[in-house]
């Protein structure tokens, strides 16, 4: 017998594997058994967006978070797709929100710097690069990005000590890196 876990695991598997057009439906059908369920509404919205689905997404995102407005990952997830449609100030209300949920998550804290950083608000970004790196100090996106900004701001001796960071980390998990790489 199917229950919404397993169809909500299923789901989650199929997103994964990069099959969302598969897992909605099972969300769905999981939905008609436990509509109240916060993370079966984000995992569908996580599920459209993969599609590009975004209006569907935002609707479940917000029916997630109308059910438990805890839920930093939806605010996240909409600040994505507000970010892709370069919507930056409805982008940047999301990751806010997202924070004021969950101040410990380095990834929020990187994509309000990756926003701010497409904005020219080069300190800004700093600074959410440097949040990010001290909750995770090997999280190579963040170090990348903040390398990146630091070279807009001119600091080049930061950019250089963040350069042989991501080269030593970029060598210990088989990444290839070049000094002059960009966005």
């Amino acid at each position: 017998m199917e229950t919404a876990a397993f169809l909500n695991d299923s789901g989650i598997a199929l997103t994964e594997a990069n099959r969302p057009y598969e897992a909605i439906p099972l969300f769905r059908k999981a939905l008609i058994m436990e509509p109240g369920n916060p993370l079966l509404w984000m995992n569908l919205g996580i599920a459209q967006q993969r599609t590009g689905a975004y209006e569907e997404a935002i609707n479940s995102f917000h029916r997630a978070i109308g059910i438990e407005d805890n839920l930093s990952d939806a605010w996240l997830s909409m600040g994505l797709i507000y970010y892709e449609l370069e919507q930056f100030d409805m982008s940047e209300s999301c990751y806010q929100e997202a924070l004021e949920r969950d101040r410990g998550a380095p990834k929020i804290w990187n994509n309000l710097g990756v926003l701010y950083f497409t904005e020219g608000s080069y300190e800004e970004a700093r600074h959410c690069f440097e949040e990010a790196i001290s909750l995770s100090p090997l999280y190579y996106d963040a170090l990348y990005n903040l390398r990146d900004t630091c070279r807009e701001l001119e600091d080049y001796r930061a950019a250089a000590e963040f350069q042989r960071i991501l080269s030593k980390l970029s060598y210990r998990l088989g990444y290839q890196i070049h000094p002059g790489n960009t966005r």
